[in-house]
């Protein structure tokens, strides 16, 4: 019997019921995900939870193969054609590459394994050639050339099926629309369609400003402008290209991959410098290390490094299995995106006064380190996204990035969670929470006294165009606030020798500087020091109105929001903040001690507005003045009751150019603005007008 048995292959196990149902559960709930990621552009989860169901699923069919089905996503590549979109069968199929997701060196090791006992190589056989190069987290693509054209672009699909993009491909300037003579025939090229981290911040926040949606991530930005109907969609995203392969060709032969990357690089194409030949194990964990220590610093995202057996010889021997090639894997680092619990909802109060809603999570691995908080950005970002303490989130970090919270996990709660609400006091200091009509942010309004925004205050009250401290830097500030030295504005005019010289690297020396500088700055205008107080909206031109209205600080302090809205280009936003600032106690007490201090200023009767020689006129300065700085100039300009703008308009006054103008005097000449030199400029200032010009 024992020989007879020899025979035959021991009976497959029957799959237990409860084992079979669930297999289907992980199978519905993976496509379910997939139709999310592949067809709606709005995953639900992240990668991560995906491919740990995957290999649950993956596992199970393992152990008993009577329950592998054709249509199961471990037998192939899951993708659909929106509706909408023409559909592409490929000539070649887009089939994807295996995941390796041992994130340490032995996933390259496991792999180099593999290939030498499918290739049979004894243990004494060279090292097999790879080639490596990043994996890009974008959307690939298949790029069709006839006769060196663009004819056609198509997304993978389903690896046999794709989606025709051609439309919104030719808006992506790094793909050439025709190639250089010489190519063949017939050539298709594959690579992946991406958003530089840069570009996809800044569209982020355009999309906030404007109160739209914002974008999970790079991959799910450029997939969705790819794959829109209509094209100026994507125009207007800032997309990118890497080529990494090739489908059909006719008319050429390669003997290596590495040889491909190469011709496409002289075809125009942009291929990833990273990209090289790596001999066996040891030189593959090298590039799995090298690129994963420089992965933050890369302008786009990667989620691994893709290894390729070189020889396209060897690669035909090994073939594929299934749904992806055994000459190639992916190797994975650790995953940017995971999913955590909100445990409660803080705020915090930046420099520059800016509330923020951070959420409070469950401790979660995500990026390489361990993230317990998350920004929520603002109170309309949190509501868009519906997050409520107690939800399941999406959490990503990307390099140094501050981790946000991207999106909450569909589920029902078990009871009902109110909706978070912005403080009306500051957390930090008490004053009153404001937000302005059309912004998104809201802010605390005590800049003079919160703790959260002292850095912040001083700085700017120390600038040069402010209060014009010398040697008054950041270092020195960071010292100062960290050492708990000084807490508010008067509290420079008290600090003595032996306070500045026991900090790092201020010497006694340098210590009797800052306070010289100190000391005269007391002596300072109106406009100045009213710059200084960092009101928000109270730039130097304002602060410059605003004294020449008033004459005197206690007038603005007093002053209602209609009175201030006298004022020239002082509108109902920046009313509303000077009104504001001035009715918080603690900002009215930093300035009666500065008072007390010995600042001091030259008040004036009130002027009004008209009686200047140019008052409401716009004056451009470009180019160097023979005798007179910029700032000296601009200092005249606007004490005649100028305004001085930085570019040049039809409403413009007239332009002051000296040497090395620019773009600015093109313009005035083609506009037709009168242009003034040095001489010019100080003939205007004394009320005439030189040459004889004439303006309107």
């Amino acid at each position: 019997m024992a020989e007879q048995s020899d025979l035959f292959s021991a009976p497959e196990p029957a799959a237990p019921p409860l084992v079979a149902t669930k297999v289907e559960a992980l199978r519905a709930q993976l496509n379910a995900w997939a139709h999310e990621y592949y067809v709606q552009d709005a995953p639900s989860v992240p990668d991560a939870e995906y491919d740990r169901v995957f290999r649950q699923l993956q596992a199970l069919e393992d152990a008993y193969p009577s329950l592998v089905t054709p249509d199961s996503p471990t037998q192939r590549v899951i993708g659909a054609v929106m509706e909408g979109l023409a559909s592409v069968r490929h000539r070649v199929p887009m089939l994807s590459i295996r995941t390796e997701t041992d994130t340490e060196a032995s996933g390259a090791e496991a792999f180099d394994a593999r290939i030498r006992r499918e290739l049979k190589l004894p243990p004494d056989a060279p090292p097999v050639e790879y080639v490596a190069e990043p994996k890009f987290d974008g959307l690939a693509m298949s790029l069709r050339y006839e006769e060196g054209r663009l004819v056609q672009a198509a997304t993978r699909g389903d690896g046999e099926v794709g989606e025709d993009v051609t439309h919104n491909v030719r808006t992506i300037r790094q793909i050439p629309l025709a190639l250089p003579a010489g190519v063949p025939p017939v050539l298709e090229v594959r690579g992946e369609v991406y958003m530089r981290r840069a570009d996809f911040d800044a569209l982020n926040e355009r999309q906030r400003e404007q109160g739209g949606k914002t974008f999970v991530n790079p991959r799910n930005a450029a997939a969705g402008a790819v794959r829109q109907l209509d094209s100026g969609i994507a125009a207007q995203r800032p997309l990118s290209f890497f080529a990494y392969g090739l489908g059909e060709v006719q008319g050429a032969e390669f003997a290596t991959h590495f040889e491909v990357l190469e011709k496409l690089k002289t075809w125009g194409f942009p291929v990833a410098a990273q990209a090289g030949i790596a001999l066996g194990a040891s030189e593959l964990v090298a590039f799995h290390q090298r690129i994963g220590a420089a992965r933050d610093q890369l302008p786009y995202d990667i989620d691994g490094v893709v290894y390729k057996v070189n020889s396209l010889a060897l690669q035909r021997q090994l073939g594929f299995v299934t749904r992806e090639p055994r000459w190639a894997v992916a190797h994975k680092y650790p995953a940017q995106e995971m999913m955590t619990r909100v445990e409660g909802i803080d705020v915090q109060v930046g420099r520059t006064g800016k509330l923020t809603p951070v959420a409070r999570l469950a401790p979660v691995f995500v990026g390489g380190v361990t993230v317990t908080n998350a920004t929520l950005h603002n109170l309309f970002e949190l509501r868009r996204k519906r997050v409520r303490v107690g939800d399941q989130v999406i959490v990503r970090r990307a390099g140094d990035v501050i981790p946000e919270v991207v999106g909450v996990v569909p589920a029902p709660r078990a009871a009902y969670v109110p909706n978070f609400r912005m403080p009306a006091q500051c957390p930090i200091c008490g004053s009153a929470v404001v937000r302005e009509p059309g912004e998104m942010n809201h802010r605390c309004s005590g800049g003079l006294f919160c703790p959260a925004q002292r850095k912040q205050a001083v700085l700017h009250f120390a600038q040069r165009r402010a209060m014009d401290v010398e040697g008054l830097g950041e270092k020195l500030v960071d010292q100062l606030i960290d050492g708990d030295v000084i807490r508010t504005l008067p509290d420079l005019f008290r600090l003595d020798v032996q306070a500045l010289a026991g900090l790092d690297r201020m010497a006694e020396k340098s210590a009797q500087n800052v306070l010289d500088a100190l000391e005269q700055s007391k002596r300072t205008t109106l406009p100045r020091f009213l710059f200084g107080l960092g009101i928000r909206h109270v730039g130097e031109a304002t602060a410059k109105d605003l004294a020449r209205h008033f004459g005197a600080l206690d007038a603005i302090m007093e002053a209602s929001v209609d009175q201030l809205l006298q004022v020239n280009d002082v509108g109902p936003v920046v009313a509303q903040s000077i009104h504001t600032f001035f009715a918080q106690p603690h900002n009215r007490e930093v300035v009666a001690q500065l008072r007390a201090c010995g600042v001091a200023w030259e008040e004036c009767a009130p002027v009004e507005g008209a009686t200047l020689p140019l008052a409401g006129k716009t004056i451009v300065l470009t180019g160097t003045l023979p005798t007179l700085g910029r700032d000296e100039a601009k200092d005249l300009l606007e004490a005649a009751g100028a305004k001085v703008a930085g570019s040049v308009s039809k409403k413009t006054y007239c332009v002051v150019a000296g040497a090395e103008a620019g773009s600015k005097l093109d313009k005035a000449q083609a506009l037709g603005i009168p242009v003034l030199d040095e001489d010019g400029l100080r003939a205007l200032l004394q009320g005439q007008l030189p040459g004889g010009a004439e303006f309107s």
